[in-house]
């Protein structure tokens, strides 16, 4: 699956825009991309499949 099927980017509740530190995620069929908007365009993202990150997320929420 390539990074380009990835569509609905958006930023992180928790980025802070004044900084320009901001994650965006994006997602396709399975998969979910995470990109750093300081990144010049083409960015690059980091690609994992769903499920690893709801396990991820669910992993931070925890407070882990």
């Amino acid at each position: 699956m390539s990074p380009r099927t990835l569509t609905g980017w958006r930023k992180s509740s928790h980025s802070h825009f004044e900084e320009n530190a901001c994650v965006e995620i994006g997602t396709g069929p399975g998969i979910v991309g995470i990109r750093d908007t300081k990144q010049a365009a083409p960015r690059p993202v980091l690609v994992c499949s769903a499920a690893a990150f709801a396990a991820f997320r669910e992993h931070l929420t925890a407070g882990r």
